[in-house]
């Protein structure tokens, strides 16, 4: 950007002509600054045209959005190894005694406002089915990289677009969340900072008051404009027939909300880095009747864990549906995740997930109901001592 372009900025009150407007007829307008012509044409974007091919690495990054994924340099780690399962795993989760399937259930009753306690406290337990379920779960912890444009009003920030090349964007050094934590950082790619005039004001700092129009005053209300009011001289706006404008004080302008008053904008490109913990599981057939979808909330006994850089599908699983499902997810996981940002550990784990289906009977009438995961929730939909709100929900 020339030095010259942006010493030449639009002379303000004082030093120029006045652009107010007087109604014909009546009184000067109320006291104040001129008034200032609206910019005439389409505004600029920022940054300046021709800027997008001045940073290299950069040439695709638009002004007020993401440029895309970048695609990071090649492979930074090992390829996977094998890892066996347990040799002789605990597959086998014993049912809960009788004691703690009526406490789960009673624990549950007094969570809900209109659940009577008769059935839990009372009911006669006939029999309690346990059901070996397990559960895969494939993490995948990624960083992906994008840029953008972006812009602050100039007070007097570092500009050093030029002095040097500006790093890629992989080669910016960040500091990564823990593993597996979702989290977000925006970095200001060095060398990239310049200076152009505020687009949204044309450097002038102040744009015409929209509410009147860049006059600086608006038509009396309380006599329309004729300075008059039932014969006589209006006092509301001192026979003069406008009032200031009370949205800019009776200037026509107010500061730019773009540039804060400063003229000028330093502009830059933002390097945004995301860390996303990519969770696919599989959880094995178990017949109980319970919905699938109840287990994601709930722990397991965990039998296996494997973390690594890039993990190899899971190998001597008893069943071998899982094993299946295992391979897909890593070969899915791998293929799909490194084509937006770069992988930097994946883990595997196996857990069994107790479920035990309870069977007792109430007034001669026989009810069922789960508990299931490590923190014994309970699903109870035939609960038969509900009022008509509660069994809806």
């Amino acid at each position: 950007m020339h030095r010259d372009s942006m010493d030449r900025q639009p002379m303000l009150s004082g030093h120029g002509p006045s652009y107010g407007t007087v109604n014909p007829g009546y009184m000067a307008p109320a006291a104040g600054s001129p008034a200032m012509f609206a910019p005439q044409g389409p505004l600029p974007s920022a940054p300046p045209a021709g800027m997008f091919d001045t940073v290299p690495g950069y040439e695709g990054t638009v002004a007020g959005g993401e440029g895309g994924f970048l695609l990071p340099p090649g492979p930074a780690y090992p390829p996977p190894t094998p890892q066996q399962t347990p040799t002789q795993p605990d597959w086998n989760i014993p049912s809960i005694s009788e004691g703690e399937a009526r406490e789960a259930l009673c624990s549950y009753v007094s969570s809900k406002c209109c659940y009577s306690d008769g059935p839990a406290t009372e009911g006669v337990i006939t029999n309690i089915q346990s059901f070996n379920t397990y559960r895969y779960r494939l993490e995948t912890f990624t960083e992906a990289r994008s840029t953008e444009w972006d812009q602050q009003p100039f007070t007097g920030q570092q500009v050093d677009a030029g002095l040097q090349p500006a790093p890629g964007p992989w080669d910016i050094s960040v500091q990564a969340p823990s593993l597996f934590q979702d989290g977000t950082q925006k970095v200001k790619v060095p060398y990239t900072s310049s200076t152009k005039p505020c687009h949204s004001c044309v450097g002038m700092g102040r744009n015409p008051c929209k509410s009147c129009s860049g006059a600086g005053s608006k038509v009396c209300t309380s006599c329309n404009g004729s300075g008059f009011l039932n014969g006589t001289q209006c006092i509301h706006c001192n026979g003069r027939g406008r009032d200031n404008c009370h949205s800019c004080g009776g200037t026509g302008s107010k500061e730019c909300s773009t540039c804060k008053g400063k003229r000028q904008l330093l502009v830059f490109i933002n390097l945004k880095v995301k860390w996303t913990n990519n969770v696919d599981d599989f959880v094995g057939d178990h017949s109980s009747g319970l919905p699938m979808e109840k287990l994601k909330s709930v722990s397991g006994k965990e039998l296996f864990r494997d973390a690594q850089y890039m993990v190899y599908p899971v190998m001597g699983f008893p069943d071998p549906v899982l094993g299946q499902a295992a391979e897909r997810l890593v070969r899915d996981h791998q293929s799909r995740f490194a084509q937006t940002g770069r992988i930097l550990q994946q883990r595997q784990t196996i857990q069994l997930i107790p479920i035990n289906k309870v069977n007792y009977m109430w007034k001669g009438d026989t009810y069922m109901y789960f508990v299931y995961g490590q923190e014994s929730k309970v699903s109870a939909d035939d609960y038969p001592a509900t009022c008509c709100c509660c069994s809806v929900i």
